[in-house]
């Protein structure tokens, strides 16, 4: 254990470990102050990377994405790009986590006493790591999911910025609760004129005449969809990025969901309504095992012991 970590008792630690104010602390003790405007007003963005085999995926990537949503928000991180790293890695240790779930978190923090003005906030740094997080476990994945297309839009980009992640998940959980009284597991909203966007926490594909389409508009740009993007290019698949209206959605061959919780998860209903075959399509399978052979690639993987203090 480095030195950084070798005075924490690892016990405390089992069910995950945080970054709070310049301590790490258990998971279930860590706490932010509630008049902090990330609280208070979801001012704040964030990030997710997976931890698989103790190895980070994609890193650079999501880092890249974080600090890019940091500056368009305009806050700054307390921390540099490699203290950032270095604390997740931190985390993920602390929790002795072979798999997790690590979030990065910088909010708008808090003002002065009395003001309200934004450029006056401290802005804060947080960071988590748990066990690894499924939105659908692989046994569901082997199933595949019941997808309810919700009556609910997305808030428009104009409103607010989905290539920023954010927690303004409103519509998504309206969304959700649309789903689960329809029957459904999961829910992908529409943005208001009929094009598929995104659902709570993952991007949506389709496979329509061999070809691969994913939406432009309305979503933020996955580092887990990127991987996709990437595979599917790799089988000479032809991969479309823009609008995808819900018909088009409703004629796919086969359906599947991108996100760093879970990784590729196949559909096989709609609205209740069998994909296909009503079972997880061919290409969708072959780039799932593409996607997790990939952890183990050292162009995408960094060794958790690697980024340790």
């Amino acid at each position: 254990m480095t030195d950084v970590l070798a005075h924490q008792d690892a016990s405390q630690f089992a069910a995950g470990a945080a970054y709070v104010e310049g301590d790490y602390v258990p998971i279930g003790e860590a706490r932010i102050p509630i008049l902090d405007w990330g609280f208070v007003r979801s001012d704040v963005t964030y990030d997710v990377v997976g931890v698989w085999q103790g190895a980070f995926f994609r890193l650079e990537d999501h880092l890249d994405r974080f600090f890019r949503s940091i500056e368009q928000l305009r806050m700054r991180c307390p921390y540099s790009r490699d203290e950032v790293a270095r604390i997740l890695a931190n985390c993920v240790r602390l929790a002795d986590l072979p798999d997790a779930y690590v979030e990065m978190i910088v909010t708008r923090g808090l003002p002065p006493q009395g003001s309200r003005d934004p450029r006056q906030c401290e802005n804060r740094f947080y960071a988590f790591a748990i066990p690894y997080v499924w939105i659908a476990s692989p046994e569901k994945q082997a199933e595949g999911l019941n997808l309810i297309v919700s009556r609910v839009p997305r808030i428009p980009p104009e409103s607010v910025d989905p290539t920023v992640k954010n927690f303004h998940w409103g519509d998504m959980v309206r969304g959700l609760f649309e789903a689960f009284d329809r029957g459904g597991e999961s829910v992908v909203l529409t943005d208001g004129s009929g094009n598929i966007t995104e659902g709570p926490g993952f991007n949506l594909f389709c496979v329509v005449d061999g070809r691969l389409i994913t939406a432009r508009a309305g979503v933020l740009e996955g580092v887990t969809r990127k991987t996709v993007i990437e595979l599917a290019q790799s089988l000479n698949v032809k991969v479309e990025v823009g609008l995808l209206p819900e018909t088009t959605l409703r004629s796919a061959d086969e359906v599947f969901l991108s996100s760093t919780a879970g990784g590729i998860m196949p559909v096989t209903r709609l609205d209740g309504e069998a994909i296909g075959d009503g079972g997880p399509g061919p290409l969708s399978q072959h780039i799932r095992q593409l996607y997790w052979d990939a952890h183990a690639d050292p162009k995408y993987a960094m060794p958790v012991s690697q980024l340790t203090d």
